[in-house]
């Protein structure tokens, strides 16, 4: 289930047991928000939190399932595994909690993003089985300017096609600031479109990128996005070395895969062997057409050189070094 889903799920009537999970920390806290109002408005009124930290006592989960509550007769217990990892005890505690739900109890159970080994573990399993299982996923720079939209019209609020693009392009990679940025314009502006030059003057630059978005937007060949991306990694202080090991091995994933395909390798097991998951293998396709194996290599050359500026070796600026060997790479055919 998306977060999206949740209202419409929670319409229907309560779960006893909710597991949420994912990247986005805004999405999540309002998703367990949604879920306690709604437990609310039927009597949930007493809520305990459990916070799984060094020391945690996993009886203590038990403890409260059996526990009466002294102001009513339905409660919430609030389980936050910080770390995503509940350890062996506690992933026993979790299934015999699970095997045996406490009555006239919502239960809710929160942890970062889970892999696939977090998923298919046993505690993990237990908890999908007896309850819903909800996902907070990263909103994507292609799907922001659409969430954007969707946030300004609840509030009778919307922008222009480029003013929603110049939105998405400031608050990148940081949801929270984007929530911040879409109340403070509900403050500022009544309701109606709000002109690109009105955003402008009350919408600060707080993007926050991240290395491995950078990858997916030279493999994308957005070039406008990938220089402002890594001239704000720059900005931040980002390690250098970091981003040109990034760069280098989707350099080095396309040009394997595309000699692969020359040897007539299915994608699929080239995906497999190259371990190109997910989205990322809607992006190497495209970007495969639109890079030569010629351009693969002097990248790669290139990343070598830069591997010694880092370390001293050789002389150049590394950031603008960067910036040159991806540029070749982000072009178009023609």
């Amino acid at each position: 289930m998306r977060p999206d889903d949740l209202p419409r799920q929670l319409s229907k009537g309560l779960s006893a047991l909710y597991t949420l999970h994912g990247d986005e920390s805004l999405l999540l806290l309002e998703a367990v928000q949604q879920i306690r109002d709604a437990a609310k408005k039927t009597g949930y009124i007493e809520r305990e939190v459990l916070t799984v930290e060094t020391g945690f006592a996993w009886s203590s989960l038990e403890m409260q399932g059996n526990s009466f509550s002294l102001f009513s007769d339905k409660k919430i217990i609030e389980l936050r595994i910080l770390t995503g990892k509940p350890g062996t005890d506690g992933g026993k505690a979790i299934e015999a909690y699970c095997s045996n739900l406490p009555p006239d109890t919502i239960t809710i159970v929160t942890s970062p993003k889970l892999d696939k080994t977090g998923q298919n573990s046993k505690w993990f399993q237990a908890l999908s089985a007896k309850g819903e299982v909800l996902e907070a996923k990263n909103i994507e720079h292609r799907q922001l300017p659409e969430w954007i939209a969707q946030r300004l019209a609840r509030q009778q609020q919307k922008l222009a096609p480029e003013a929603l693009q110049f939105l998405a392009d400031r608050v990148e990679g940081n949801l929270l600031a984007a929530f911040q940025e879409i109340q403070k314009l509900a403050l500022l502006h009544p309701a109606g479109e709000i002109s690109l030059e009105d955003l402008q003057t009350s919408v600060a630059n707080v993007a926050r990128y991240d290395v491995f978005q950078l990858g997916a937007a030279l493999l994308t060949g957005d070039a406008t996005r990938f220089a402002r991306m890594l001239a704000g990694l720059r900005a931040e202080g980002e390690a250098p070395h970091l981003v040109l090991w990034s760069l280098a091995e989707e350099i080095r994933t396309l040009y394997r895969l595309g000699l692969g395909k020359q040897r007539g390798t299915p994608s699929a097991q080239l995906f497999k062997e190259l371990r190109i998951w997910g989205e990322k293998q809607k992006l190497v396709e495209p970007a495969l057409a639109r890079v030569k194996a010629a351009q693969l290599k002097a990248a790669l050359a290139q990343a070598a050189l830069i591997d010694q500026m880092n370390k001293g070796v050789a002389k150049g600026e590394v950031w603008d070094e960067l910036m040159n060997m991806c540029l070749p790479l982000l072009k178009k055919k023609t």
